[in-house]
């Protein structure tokens, strides 16, 4: 049975190493860097109130990763928690671990709304999140970085 958990120190590199091969897939549009994927990390082992990070295991092997944002929404009046990334090993995709991960934030955050984004293309995906209950938003969104 698949188990999650909050991540820890000793799960810096796999987690860094996973980050490395999720925004260098089809399923981003950008690719972010070395310094935002440690930043990333750093911050939810620091316990940022604004980002969480879960390791997706088989026994004692992380096979996946998740991290969570924290904002709140005057488009949808209250608390928001973005699923920002979901990571899930190849040999283990198709096996529920998604869903369990998805089914864990909404009870864990069961008074909050529950934002995430995706590609067209990553279809399979969608259907997971559809089947949850999830909307798509008919809007673009933007963004500024001081990077840009």
């Amino acid at each position: 049975m698949f188990e999650i958990r909050k991540i820890l120190r000793e799960d810096f590199n796999a987690v860094l190493g996973m980050m490395r091969r999720f925004y260098n897939s089809p399923a981003l549009i950008t690719n972010g860097s070395e310094k935002i994927y440690a930043a990333n990390v750093e911050n939810c082992l620091s316990g940022s109130a604004y980002i969480e990070g879960f390791v997706f295991l088989d026994a004692e092997k992380i096979i996946g990763y998740g991290m969570l944002a924290k904002s709140y929404s005057t488009e949808f009046g209250g608390e928001c928690i973005w699923i920002e990334d979901i990571f899930i090993e190849p040999e283990y995709r198709g096996r529920g671990l998604g869903t369990k991960f998805l089914r864990y934030v909404k009870e864990f955050y069961p008074d909050k709304i529950l934002r995430l984004e995706a590609e067209h293309e990553n279809s399979k995906a969608l259907a997971v999140y559809k089947n949850l209950g999830f909307k798509e938003l008919p809007y673009l969104e933007l963004v500024f970085t001081r990077e840009d």
